[in-house]
């Protein structure tokens, strides 16, 4: 246990993604720091989490804000004005907000970085807004965007959960970073001995840019199976596009989504992802990944061709690319070694992170405290 003091700080609080468990790491390491995000709904994150002392902004008082607070993205960098207590390090965990949090006088804040938040940055594109909406979204956005650049002078370190994004805070902010890959729970996530059944597995959000229609329509081009385990804005959409092989089976406990990666027969992941936790799920069990060959997977899924292979790349986001890597798939079917994958994957082990993240940060502190002596 870390006997550095910490405040932390984290977006919001409304249910358990790939942030919160990277916050919940941040929560075993240093277990006595107080937590301040813009939203909070009580209940909707692990007992780790919830177990502290948690300041929300004065945004958590409206009504209902948890149905709606995305929308309320123009007000956000006004909520996280807190004026936080003493401490050693500010450790933020921020994808939109949480970086632009002032740290006490002289105190080093260290931001792990998800991603520059997206909706301002790289994937702009990808939310459809067009007309006189997306021309007002887009003012929006490039004053919420230059928000986002002043106050990464906030960061005294970041930190990038992946190459790509180490790539995107060097674009975004002109800043350098370390790589600090996020954990995966490999010891939940486990094979078993069960056998592989004949359907293709997606386990996602259903927003835009994650291109769950690029899997719907290839599985149905091909007559294949697909089990969809996820919710979201995109999902009458998605619904309307798929046939009768398409089973939509909405969010699913985690130990129901560890049931189909030990027992589909491989995880598709078309989005271009920051870096993408459900694929190191999915290949700690065993479990290969069809994925597109950018971002966060190539970081993540060896592709064919290489040595000890976990997975196929498909290099561009078409039905028909998806379509070709899932016939190079079925036709390599044997160079997919349970065991390689799962030993792959454990590269990624919670374990690791913790280990890393709470040597970086002990060091900053020290380094901190000797120049202030």
């Amino acid at each position: 246990m870390d006997a550095t003091r910490v405040v932390l700080a984290h977006d919001w609080l409304t249910g358990m993604r790939g942030g919160e468990k990277v916050l919940e790491s941040f929560c075993r390491l240093w277990p006595a720091a107080p937590l301040y995000t813009v939203i909070h709904q009580p209940g909707s994150v692990s007992p780790l989490i919830e177990n502290r002392p948690i300041t929300a902004s004065y945004l958590n008082h409206l009504p209902r804000v948890q149905r709606y607070y995305r929308y309320l993205l123009p007000l956000m960098p006004g909520a996280v004005n807190w004026k936080l207590p003493e401490c050693d390090v500010v450790v933020s965990s921020s994808s939109c907000v949480a970086k632009g949090v002032t740290p006490p006088a002289g105190v080093p804040h260290v931001c792990y970085c998800h991603s520059p938040m997206r909706y301002a940055w790289h994937m702009r594109d990808s939310y459809g807004w067009r007309g006189v909406k997306g021309w007002l979204i887009d003012r929006l956005l490039n004053r919420i965007r230059a928000w986002d650049r002043a106050t990464s002078s906030r960061v005294t370190h970041f930190v990038a959960n992946s190459k790509e994004v180490q790539r995107r805070i060097r674009d975004c902010y002109d800043r350098d970073s370390v790589v600090i890959y996020p954990p995966a729970d490999t010891d939940f996530y486990h094979p078993a001995p069960v056998r592989r059944e004949d359907y293709y597995l997606v386990v996602s959000a259903f927003a835009p840019y994650k291109r769950l229609d690029l899997a719907i329509e290839a599985c149905k081009r091909l007559g294949r199976r697909l089990v969809v385990i996820g919710a979201g804005q995109d999902e009458a959409k998605l619904r309307q596009q798929a046939g009768a092989g398409v089973a939509f089976l909405g969010w699913q406990t985690d130990a129901a989504i560890r049931e189909h990666f030990q027992r589909a027969r491989a995880l598709l992941f078309p989005g271009l992802e920051d870096f993408g936790i459900v694929p190191v799920e999915a290949q700690a069990c065993g479990c290969p990944v069809i994925a597109f060959g950018r971002g966060g997977a190539t970081e993540t899924v060896v592709p064919l061709g290489e040595r000890r292979p976990t997975g196929v790349w498909f290099g561009e986001q078409t039905a028909d690319a998806l379509v070709h890597a899932l016939e190079t798939f079925e036709s390599h079917a044997d160079a997919f070694d349970p065991a390689t994958l799962r030993t792959h994957a454990l590269g990624f082990n919670t374990a690791r992170f913790e280990r890393e993240m709470s040597q970086f940060v002990a060091q900053i502190a020290r380094t901190s405290q000797v120049r202030a002596a």
